[in-house]
């Protein structure tokens, strides 16, 4: 016969197992809020920007600003982005959640050659365009085809996603975003994500602006960097200097810098 006082230890021990398995098996979501990659203060990154910065022309792995983004707040891909807006961004993330809305990254720095795959791909038809068309075969002209492909695509040098302040969440589509699960995370991005820094810069075209690329309800920027490259954009960079890829000399004819680069949503920038 067990002494009752090891068959207590041993009945105590086996709640506490069962106990840990249940806590265990609920706390997912908790455990991606606890989570925490190790960054450093802002203090230690460097606030200063660039034309070749500004460009995308650096390499993100190595730039000591960035770091990669941990698995948790992205899709399968690894991405980079910098420092204080990954930190940001878990803040937002954090808060989020808690009401059972959770972001997934889907697209965040991509440098000049990134870009320039991505545009140049579009460009020889090699990727066909989002209404099913052929830029190479079904336009005619360079300047049809430049603005066409710029829709949803800047060209290289132009691109937010250059600066590891952009991203992209959950969805590539504005259908998404305006029913069920969608609907939910856009309404309270529009509600709260100024409270993080971010904000949308491509609102409906005909609002709050009048060029540059089509309402991109999935991508969101971190001003308080974002707004100082933009400055520095609208202040430094010039059509001519956008070159070193297929279409690049319909910069100057489209004015790339002024309709596209700068055609964001006001609430998205400073003043100067």
């Amino acid at each position: 016969m067990i002494p009752i006082k090891y068959l207590c230890c041993f009945l105590s021990f086996l709640l506490v197992i069962l106990s840990c398995k249940a806590q265990k098996s609920g706390s997912n979501a908790q455990d991606i809020i606890d989570s925490k990659p190790e960054l450093s203060d802002d203090k230690e990154i460097d606030q200063t920007f660039d034309i070749d910065y500004l460009m995308g022309k650096f390499d993100p792995a190595e730039h000591t600003n960035f770091t990669t983004i941990p698995p948790q707040y992205r899709d399968e891909e690894v991405r980079y982005i910098r420092k204080d807006v990954l930190r940001a961004f878990i803040n937002m993330f954090n808060s989020a959640a808690k009401e059972g809305i959770h972001f997934k990254i889907k697209s965040a720095t991509r440098n000049f050659e990134n870009q320039k795959r991505i545009w140049e791909n579009k460009w020889t038809g090699r990727t066909i365009l989002e209404d099913n068309v052929n830029a190479a075969k079904d336009i005619q002209t360079d300047i049809d085809r430049a603005k066409k492909i710029l829709s949803y695509s800047s060209m290289p040098g132009t691109s937010r996603h250059h600066w590891g302040t952009d991203m992209d969440l959950n969805n590539f589509t504005n259908e998404w975003f305006t029913h069920g699960e969608g609907l939910i995370m856009y309404d309270w991005l529009k509600k709260n994500a100024d409270d993080f820094g971010f904000c949308q810069p491509y609102t409906k075209l005909g609002t709050d602006r009048n060029t540059g690329y089509f309402e991109e309800k999935w991508h969101w920027t971190f001003m308080p960097v974002s707004s100082e490259l933009m400055l520095l954009a609208k202040s430094k960079l010039t059509n001519e200097m956008i070159s070193g890829f297929l279409g690049s000399e319909t910069a100057k004819e489209i004015d790339i810098v002024n309709n596209y680069m700068l055609g964001i949503s006001p609430s998205c920038m400073l003043p100067d």
